[in-house]
């Protein structure tokens, strides 16, 4: 019986310790189910924060490539710099009598042609320099001229606004000042090729966003100018950096001293250009106008700033139909860069803002305050513009203030149309939510009424 009690015992003991360890063991397996929870949670985590160190890097990197293809320096694109040696086998565009003569007049056309037919700008430009003697005074090469052009076309970006046209715009206007003005006959030749060719380099590779942006964006060209006139400055250069290509260098038959009165010249022409420096200049020609010498360097020099700077915002010279679609690639242009502005956290100008401006907002400004306060003074010097020149301008001024009234009579009809909706719903409960997120959104699309 003691034996048995005792075996009965020990069973009971065993049965003790083993529910006693299973309880352990439950114990144990739970603490580690519970780090190895915890572990999973955390490298779940860190999974994440890799993931997300991922897009953070690829975003970096695309946003360095953009920037890279943006501002990087024409420098590091030989195959743009790289002269065509198969000039001489293109089809000539052959010019007819009647375009020859519609060259000379501010009024000329020029959304002639398309943007592929690129043969006839360039046709026309050549004609230009031939006419003016240029080509024969200098002793330029006609085979050199062609490549030149053609390199300048490859060197102006596809911007909305700031693209080759525009290039072949301010150069036609500035040809037809010198035939109005009869500047051939007041200026010497080497003016007249130095004004012909600022117009034509004066916005070479343009990246289609203004100082502005670069200043505020810090970009490659503003930190390289020290924040001066960096996109003048980066036109100027691209210009001599073809030049210094053999086959592209019209002033190849220059000596030092000649090159360098050319080089001078065009620079001080292109940095004209930059309208941070508009009433500067604009006021020193008006103290130059009543008392001007054309013997005096000073007074020509400064008489060429106010020349190239006419032509490079002439748009508004020429007839509606030839400047309207201007203003809407100019406007296509602004909104391009106050986006981009408004994503990278950067200061919006009102006049970009595609929510705040409109044509006429755009255009009544730049036309009464830039414009024709500018090409009245030049009027002083030559009385001949004001017909062909400043009064379109007058008339331009007049259309768009007729536009912005009609605006504004619309704007306020929406108004009172929104006020009374508003008072309607309050009285009778009819407009909902989304009945006046529609009268808003109405409202915006008639102030917005020429975002592209």
């Amino acid at each position: 019986m003691e034996e048995l009690f005792q075996n009965v015992l020990t069973q009971v003991a065993e049965q003790f310790s083993r529910a006693f360890k299973i309880n352990e063991l439950k114990t144990e397996v739970s603490n580690r189910l519970a780090m190895l929870e915890k572990r999973v949670e955390l490298e779940g985590m860190k999974v994440v924060e890799i993931d997300k160190c991922r897009n953070d890097i690829r975003n970096l990197r695309e946003e360095m490539i953009s920037r890279n293809h943006r501002y990087c320096s024409f420098l590091e694109d030989n195959k743009k710099l790289t002269p065509r040696r198969d000039v001489p086998s293109y089809p000539k565009y052959m010019l007819s009598q009647q375009t020859i003569e519609a060259l000379k007049k501010p009024a000329f056309d020029v959304w002639l042609w398309e943007p592929n037919e690129v043969r006839s700008m360039l046709s026309c430009l050549e004609h230009m320099y031939h006419d003016l003697g240029l080509v024969k005074d200098f002793n330029i090469n006609p085979i050199t001229l062609k490549r030149w052009l053609l390199c300048i076309h490859d060197n102006y970006r596809n911007n909305p606004f700031h693209n080759f046209r525009h290039c072949f715009c301010v150069t036609q206007m500035m040809y037809s000042m010198i035939c109005l003005c009869s500047l051939q006959e007041k200026f010497t030749q080497v003016d007249i090729l130095i004004l012909m060719t600022a117009a034509v380099c004066h916005d070479l590779d343009h990246p289609g966003y203004n100082n502005t942006y670069q200043v505020n964006a810090r970009t490659e060209l503003a930190v390289r100018y020290n924040d001066l006139s960096p996109l003048e400055n980066h036109h100027c250069a691209v210009a001599f950096q073809i030049f210094s290509q053999p086959d592209c260098n019209i002033f190849s038959h220059f000596d030092p001293e000649a090159f360098k009165q050319i080089r001078q010249g065009t620079i001080t022409l292109i940095l004209a250009t930059d309208m941070a420096r508009h009433g500067e200049i604009l006021d020193s020609f008006k103290q130059k106008v009543d008392i001007f010498d054309y013997t005096d360097e000073e007074h020509v020099t400064c008489l060429k700033m106010v020349l190239i700077k006419c032509c490079d915002i002439s748009n508004e010279v020429r007839p509606m139909e030839v400047a309207e679609p201007w203003v809407d690639c100019l406007l296509e242009e602004y909104f391009m860069q106050s986006d981009r502005e408004k994503t990278e956290g950067l200061p919006v100008a009102p006049f970009m803002d595609r929510e705040k401006v409109t044509k006429p907002t755009a255009q009544i400004g730049f036309i009464k305050f830039v414009l024709i306060p500018m090409f009245e003074t030049v009027m002083k010097l030559f009385p001949q513009i004001e017909e062909a020149m400043v009064q379109p301008l007058r008339e331009s001024r007049d259309r768009y203030e007729e536009l912005k009234q009609i605006d504004d009579a619309m704007n306020e009809v929406q108004k009172k149309k929104s006020e009374n909706l508003t008072i309607g719903g309050k009285k009778n409960g009819l407009i909902n939510g989304s009945e006046m997120t529609r009268a808003a959104m109405t409202t915006k699309r008639n102030r917005v009424i020429y975002s592209p």
